[in-house]
């Protein structure tokens, strides 16, 4: 499987703008731009993107780790905040939120963990990653 998003940039770095369109079209020429990335400017950034990549892929393998172990969610709620540290992006942070019916605190946090380690964006990222999980 192979997906695709096209990013174009029009001028400088600080008074430019561009647009993302992702091959789904989630993203059609969504803005992004100095002020989107690094003050509160309309439009997205690419560690935003980057936090819903990795809260969403996550969030996803945890439900199969689960559903494996013999357990249904009846609901997960994952954020992710990405840190950008002195142009360097450093960390990865998920707070994890969980209804999960039948399941111990233990096996909870075994499962969390190994959708951590094994999630294929936790396996992409070269940075710290932590895990907040609490069980609802």
């Amino acid at each position: 499987m192979k997906r695709q998003a096209t990013a174009v940039w029009n001028g400088s770095g600080k008074e430019g703008n561009g647009h993302l369109t992702t091959q789904s079209t989630t993203l059609n020429k969504t803005q992004y731009s100095f002020n989107s990335r690094f003050a509160e400017g309309v439009g997205t950034n690419p560690e935003e993107l980057m936090a819903a990549a990795h809260a969403g892929c996550f969030t996803m393998k945890l439900s199969f780790v689960l559903g494996a172990a013999g357990f249904t969610p009846e609901s997960l709620e994952t954020k992710c905040t990405i840190t950008l540290e002195d142009g360097v992006i450093t960390s990865s942070h998920l707070q994890l939120t969980a209804k999960v019916p039948g399941i111990s605190s233990e096996k909870f946090q075994e499962c969390a963990a190994d959708a951590k380690a094994n999630c294929p964006v936790s396996k992409a990222y070269n940075m710290a990653i932590s895990l907040e999980a609490v069980l609802g």
